[in-house]
């Protein structure tokens, strides 16, 4: 018996999720100091949760983050283009099995038994993020 646990996703995918896992933790911590210092809101997030310090400095956070976010995101679709996994895991996108799988995940149904392979609604997420960044 093999007891060895089996990789769905390549390495260069994974540290990419976390990236921008960090990257996004990073634009909201940044983000709410920027709103804090804006004062519309009628109150403030605690300074423990926020980054950045100041205005100045959140602001710089926040465009950082913002670079890493969309060099990472470009560096996605390249690999994702150059090793074929765009084709392999995204295509073929069927409007009827799209609308079946729409239908079962809004009734709790939606099966999901074998996780190499992406349902409908995962790859039209997927593409429309893809194509939206």
């Amino acid at each position: 018996m093999d007891t060895k646990p089996q990789i769905i996703h390549p390495g260069w995918l994974r540290a990419m999720h976390w990236i921008n896992a960090l990257a996004v933790v990073t634009l909201v911590m940044s983000g709410w100091r920027i709103y804090d210092a804006t004062g519309f809101m009628g109150f403030q997030i605690p300074a423990a949760l926020t980054l950045g310090g100041w205005l100045a400095g959140a602001i710089q956070w926040h465009f950082a983050a913002m670079w890493v976010l969309g060099i990472n995101g470009l560096l996605y679709l390249a690999l994702n283009i150059g090793t074929g996994r765009l084709v392999r895991k995204f295509f073929p996108l069927s409007p009827k099995a799209l609308l079946a799988d729409i239908r079962a995940a809004l009734a709790g149904r939606l099966a999901h038994a074998d996780p190499r392979r992406y349902n409908m609604v995962q790859r039209l997420a997927y593409l429309f993020v893809m194509l939206d960044s």
